[in-house]
Parts: C-alpha cells; structure tokens; sequence
C-alpha cells in the first residue's frame, strides 16, 4: 500500500490545555459573523486529562468566534464540525493548532471544509462524552491505537482501481466497506461497494459480529465521511482477526472527492448538518420514495413525532406526500389531538421492518463482480 501506515494518536505526556482565546479587535463584527462561510469537520485522537476542562474552552472558543455546530470531547480525543464565517473558521484552525494539547498531531489537513456556514447548524452544542464517535464499545477495549492501515486519497483510488477490475473478472479477494449508515451510502457511495443496511454507527460491531464469515481471509478497504469512524472501526474489524489486512481512507470521502471530484465516488455526500448533502459531480444515484423518479435531496419525515429522512421529489411533495411511510402520515393526523407536552415514541415502517443487524446473504460470486 505504498507508503501507507497506522499511525497511533498522542500518547506521550498530558499537556496543559491552554484557554486562550483569538484577539478579534481587528476583526469587524460583520466578518466575523457574515453567512457566507463555511463548515469545518474535524477530529483528533490524544490521550485528554481533562475532558472537562477542555469542553470548557472549546464552548468558550466557539462562542467568541460566533460559531455553530457539535463537537465530542472524550478522554480519547476531540471530534467536530462547525460552521461559521471564514475568518471565523481561520482563526478557529489557527488556535486549534496551537493547543498544546493537540501539538504535533493535530494539522492544516485535518480540517476538512465545505461551503456553508453558522446557518448550517441549529446552535451550538459541546459536551463531554465517553467516545468522541459513538460506536457503543468500551474506547479500553478496542483502542484507535489498533486502526487499520491508512491509504492517502492517492492510494485509495489506485486500490479501488485495481478492485474493480479484478472483481470485473471475478478474481478479487477485497471487500470495499462502506461503514456509514445506510441512508447515507443510499444517495452516494464507491462503486462496487458493500454498504451495509444499518441505521446506526453503534450497530456497526454486532453487524461484523454476525458476518464474520464474510470478512474471512479478505484484504478490506474501508471508508467513510471523514475518517473518524474508520479509525474505530478498522480496529474493531481488527480485533477479530479474521481478515487478511484492513485499510481505510485516510481523509474519508471528503479528502477523497478533494482530489477526485469524478473519480469512483458517485452521487451526494451525506452531512450531519442542516444541508444535508454536499455534491462534487452530477450523478444522482438513489430516487424518490414514492414515484420512483431520480431523486436525491433529504427531507425530515413531515410527522413532528419521526426524525426519519425521507427523499420525496417536488412533484409527491406538491400532493402531500411529505412522511417516510403510511404509519407516520397516519400519526401526523393524530398528533394534534394529544395534549400538549405528550409525544409518541418513533416507530414506523421505516423502523419495524428494518432489521437492526442485518445478516448479508451475499455470494462469493456476487462480492468478487462487485455487486
């Protein structure tokens, strides 16, 4: 894999976390909190003293930089995405390099960015968590220190190349993994992708728990949004020991369609923000729920009860086809009558049918052509 490598996160000695914050006295209000901006995505795994002290700072620091969005603070790390002006965003970069905390790990290239700006996210929230992505296991248990091989957007696409290829003449001993949630690989993904049908990153373990049989003496590439939860999960696909070699995109998608725009990434790329997709070439690849027709643009389900997304096209909008199944169209009706305050738990189509860990009936034959 060229010059690949699985770099560990900073283990050596706990540097003080340092509270400053930017001076903005030059800076006008205006700039620094115009509309027209962008979103960060960020993460970095170091060893964090004090998970307290350091959600502090970074809640203070994006309050004076006018700032939106999510960050996860853990003892494992640092895991954001926010939105703001791009003074705002440049200076946000600048005082995160210079955190001791994060020296010598933390650089220019790791922030990842996308137009946007404050407007994509509803406000800010900080906190303090047990991991700074959400896989449900134990960070002592299965560690980032044990991730699988990294492969620069480069390596990436070379390895993809060669994959495709094989796996046209049915001699490819890879699976490519896309270890995103399943309505995030549905409007874009690699070709020749095994996406799994999971609604959760935290159901990500117990889906290779029950394919393990799949995964048996493979070569696996793996990819996601930003990288971080390949670092996760690589390890724990390592940790049973199964495969032949595990590697991820360094980056993820995002550093990938940086340098690849029209490469074999086609369609959206899903957002956990307010826009909900981000796009780098033409191709529509996922359709509307109810008249079939290509259509890619995420809305949440119409029912206040449900946080389900929905593609409905314009046409199905405009005859009031706003909610992701029958059964919340049918609630959307009721909830009006219930008193104030009550709320009816999520379930619907969408999620009694949908099986938590799905078991992948695939044959050899299928996944060596790449289907």
């Amino acid at each position: 894999a060229g010059s690949a490598a699985r770099p560990s996160g900073h283990s050596c000695g706990n540097p003080e976390i340092s509270w400053a914050l930017p001076d903005t006295s030059h800076v006008s209000h205006d700039d620094l909190t115009s509309q027209v901006g962008e979103v960060l995505l960020y993460y970095c795994y170091c060893e964090v003293k004090d998970p307290e002290k350091l959600c502090a700072w970074q809640k203070a620091l994006c309050q004076h930089l006018h700032l939106t969005g999510k960050v996860r603070v853990a003892s494992e790390g640092i895991n954001g995405t926010v939105g703001g002006s791009k003074v705002a965003t440049s200076l946000y970069i600048k005082v995160m390099l210079s955190q001791p905390l994060f020296k010598n790990i933390l650089c220019q290239e790791d922030f990842k960015s996308s137009a946007g700006g404050a407007h994509c996210f509803p406000d800010l929230r900080v906190g303090v968590f047990k991991e700074i992505v959400p896989m449900g296991i134990d960070p002592k248990i299965v560690s980032y220190k044990e991730t699988g091989i990294h492969l620069s957007p480069q390596e990436f696409h070379r390895e993809v190349e060669q994959y495709l290829s094989q796996a046209s003449q049915g001699e490819s001993d890879t699976i490519l993994l896309d270890c995103r949630n399943f309505y995030e690989s549905k409007i874009g993904h690699f070709q020749g992708c095994l996406a799994p049908d999971i609604r959760k990153f935290s159901y990500f373990p117990s889906y290779v728990d029950e394919n393990l049989e799949l995964f048996k003496d493979k070569r696996v590439l793996m990819y996601c949004t930003g990288g971080i939860r390949c670092e996760r999960g690589s390890a724990y696909l390592r940790s049973k020991a199964v495969c032949r070699e595990v590697y991820q995109l360094k980056g993820g998608i995002h550093k990938y369609l940086e340098e690849f725009p029209d490469g074999f990434y086609r369609g959206k790329l899903f957002v956990f923000d307010d826009r909900y997709a981000i796009c780098s070439n033409e191709d529509i690849i996922s359709a509307c729920r109810y008249c079939g027709v290509l259509w890619d643009q995420y809305k949440l389900c119409s029912s206040q009860h449900c946080r389900q997304l929905v593609l409905t096209c314009p046409s199905c909008c405009n005859k009031g086809l706003t909610a992701c199944c029958p059964v919340c169209q049918e609630k959307e009706l009721k909830v009006t009558s219930r008193a104030s305050g009550q709320t009816l738990k999520e379930e619907c189509e969408c999620t009694r049918r949908r099986p938590r860990v799905p078991i992948e009936n695939v044959s050899p034959r299928m996944l060596d052509t790449g289907k």
